[in-house]
């Protein structure tokens, strides 16, 4: 099976890294429509030729002339037109430097292959019943399945209008002869009855069979919308939590789109099809007809099915931001500008520009009259988009981009009046429209965003986020908005993943097992998995004059700022305490270091740690490497020294010398990992 094809088959978390792979510089609608071609050549072998780089250049935009052909006969003009750009692009990025082009797609092909290879490990390692990859291709299977039935239907409904269009034309014949002077003859008239008669039977068999057919495709739309609605949206919706607070990359919503559009399809389909019924029976009934007895429920069973779908279907793709804070979404300041996208999974031609999406600030939540000091926000900017379908990948979706928040200020709304603070008290973002279809009810559709802390300074925003991971990290519930009157503890398992992603986040790292340990044993005492962790001990300060999260954060900002390529390329070992740097560096040979965070300094801090000689203390004696306690042993030294935010600014090189150390160490006390952050701070 081709490459391209099976990484199509693959679960929707590896599409979404195949998804990166490919941007407007060599968009993936290339590698999807020559996707035959472009495996069919060794582009290794491309990558390292000029010449040979620019004769497929030349083909492949052969190769994109043809596959415009192909839409021009279809008559496809979006896709012709989608054609013409792609080409352009790649004229005007590749036409001078072609093996470029190559050694692009050969590295795609080449990232392709890692994936599909993590992905078929996975698959082996995981047992098929509990395989992700296994309960989509089920669905998928259902999905094709309900189609199938569908079109049976179709075909057989077909087949039953023209039954009843023979029985209905054999009737009137006969009885328009009975009318003629002449007549039939007895005998050809019963045999002709007969034949009637028979036809009249095959005509009852057959509406039987397609009210059966209706009824079971039904029943099928019903279990796939069950699993889709119960299972498949809350568990996407639990990973976009976890992609909101820095976890892997939630899966793209194109698989979910195709099954909640499938089914929408097939319903809109038999609804039709009943409709066709309706006017058969129009044209035709009798006593216990099954048409006539079965279309009034079957039809009301699909509108509910149809309208199900519909609410469950507006969903929030991309939760609330400030385009100033990408990697911190779900923390809006007032006065700021934040963006918010919608989807609605059905897809539907007639559904575009039909849906007029109104938004809202807090609508129907209870702890605006419940809790003491709950702050008020109006909404402003643009608070109404018509749903249309996107260019890029055609899904029904509105995007507001021009929000802001302004606080009601009445007497005595005051944060500090209630038993929340600021950064504890959720808030949420509530969107809702209409849709209108002619001879129907009307359907609302409403969905909310995960709750959002509103912030009016930035100083806020890293208490903020707390809130933000400790939230998302423990609920699923949108609208739990009185989560912080009581939170829940966190074992020490959940909250080490969710530290670790905020590194890796906005880092090539994450926290390997041994930093995430200090991590454990500075907040618990001893790293335990099952060791819980109150909110107050992660945020608050106790007897400290900040909290660990404070702590955490300001090195987070301090590697972004300033160590970010000393952090990715593994030399700063970080999350070290004293007691096991000093073992790491005991009996280590001079000029040996590591770079760890200072534990002292909430601003974050560096703490510079090296192997040094004793030079005072040297022997005049040759040094005996086979024995170090005999005469002539070099003593060493360890020496650290913090570096806070002032110096880094500076060219980060060798703090000091070990002279200049000495002398400082007879002005100061010994304790320098403690004092030597304030020192550099007074520097000029």
């Amino acid at each position: 099976m081709a490459q391209w094809s099976m990484l199509q088959q693959l679960e929707s978390k590896y599409l979404e890294q195949v998804d990166q792979l490919y941007d407007d510089t060599f968009p993936m609608e290339i590698r999807q429509y020559l996707s035959q071609w472009i495996e069919s050549h060794d582009w290794d072998s491309v990558a390292h030729s000029d010449s040979l780089a620019t004769v497929r250049f030349h083909d492949l935009l052969a190769q994109l002339d043809d596959q415009y052909s192909r839409f021009a006969l279809e008559n496809n003009f979006l896709l012709q037109h989608n054609i013409r750009k792609i080409k352009r692009n790649l004229q005007e990025n590749f036409q001078e430097f072609p093996l470029d082009m190559a050694i692009l797609i050969c590295n795609a092909l080449k990232e392709e292959k890692k994936i599909l290879n993590k992905a078929t490990q996975q698959e082996k390692a995981s047992s098929p019943q509990n395989s992700m990859g296994g309960k989509h291709r089920e669905l998928d299977n259902k999905v094709s399945k309900l189609k199938t039935m569908v079109q049976d239907a179709e075909i057989d409904i077909k087949a039953l209008e023209d039954l009843q269009d023979e029985h209905d034309f054999r009737k009137k014949t006969l009885q328009s002869q009975d009318q003629e002077p002449n007549g039939v003859k007895s005998q050809e008239r019963k045999r002709e009855e007969m034949q009637i008669r028979e036809l009249f039977i095959r005509l009852n068999m057959k509406r039987e069979v397609v009210v059966r057919q209706v009824a079971d495709a039904l029943t099928m739309a019903d279990h796939i919308q069950f699993s889709l609605i119960t299972e498949e949206l809350p568990e996407w919706k639990r990973r976009q939590q976890v992609a909101c607070i820095g976890g892997p990359i939630n899966a793209c919503l194109d698989q979910l789109q195709s099954w909640f559009t499938s089914v929408a399809e097939s319903l809109k389909q038999v609804r039709q099809q009943l409709r066709k019924l309706q006017e058969l029976v129009q044209k035709f009934t009798y006593d216990n007809d099954p048409v006539a007895l079965g279309i009034g429920a079957l039809e009301e069973r699909a509108i509910a099915l149809l309208k199900n779908l519909l609410v469950s279907a507006l969903i929030v793709e991309r939760q609330p931001c400030m385009p100033t804070h990408p990697q911190r979404p779900l923390v809006i300041k007032t006065g700021v500008q934040f963006t918010v996208k919608l989807r609605l999974l059905v897809k539907l031609p007639e559904l575009n520009c039909q849906l007029k999406v109104k938004v809202s600030f807090d609508k129907d939540v209870v702890e605006r009259n419940t809790v003491k000091g709950f702050r008020k926000f109006n909404i402003l900017g643009t608070n109404t988009k018509v749903m249309n379908m996107e260019e890029s990948n055609g899904s029904l979706a509105a995007e507001f981009r021009h929000l802001q928040l302004r606080e009601l200020r009445t007497t005595g709304n005051r944060s500090n009046e209630g038993p929340l603070i600021v950064a504890e008290e959720l808030h949420t973002v509530c969107f809702e429209t209409q849709l209108n279809q002619p001879g129907q009810s009307p359907i609302d559709l409403t969905t909310t965003s995960l709750p959002i802390v509103v912030i009016s300074n930035v100083a806020q925003m890293s208490s903020a986020w707390a809130s933000v991971l400790w939230y998302n990290m423990l609920s699923s519930e949108p609208r739990n908005l009185s989560f912080f009157l009581d939170p829940p503890t966190a074992t020490w398992a959940q909250l080490s993943e969710v530290l670790s992603w905020q590194f890796s986040s906005i880092t090539k790292r994450g926290l390997n097992s041994e930093q995430l340990g200090m991590l454990g044993d500075k907040l618990l005492g001893q790293a335990d998995p099952e060791g819980l962790v109150p909110w107050t001990k992660f945020c608050k300060a106790s007897d400290r004059v900040f909290s660990f999260w404070a702590w955490l954060d300001s090195i987070l900002d301090l590697i972004k700022r300033h160590l970010l390529s000393l952090w990715n390329d593994g030399y700063i070992m970080g999350f070290v305490s004293k007691e096991r740097e000093k073992q790491l560096l005991k009996d280590k040979s001079p000029g040996t270091f590591l770079l760890r965070f200072s534990e002292s300094s909430k601003d974050g801090a560096i703490t510079f740690t090296w192997v040094e000689h004793t030079l005072e203390e040297r022997s005049s004696e040759p040094m005996d490497v086979e024995d170090p306690d005999v005469s002539g042993y070099l003593p060493t030294e360890i020496i650290s020294v913090t570096v806070g935010e002032p110096r880094l600014r500076e060219t980060i090189s060798l703090p000091m010398s070990p002279d200049e150390y000495r002398e400082l160490s007879n002005l100061i006390s010994p304790d320098i990992d403690s004092l030597m952050s304030d020192a550099f701070h007074s520097n000029p």
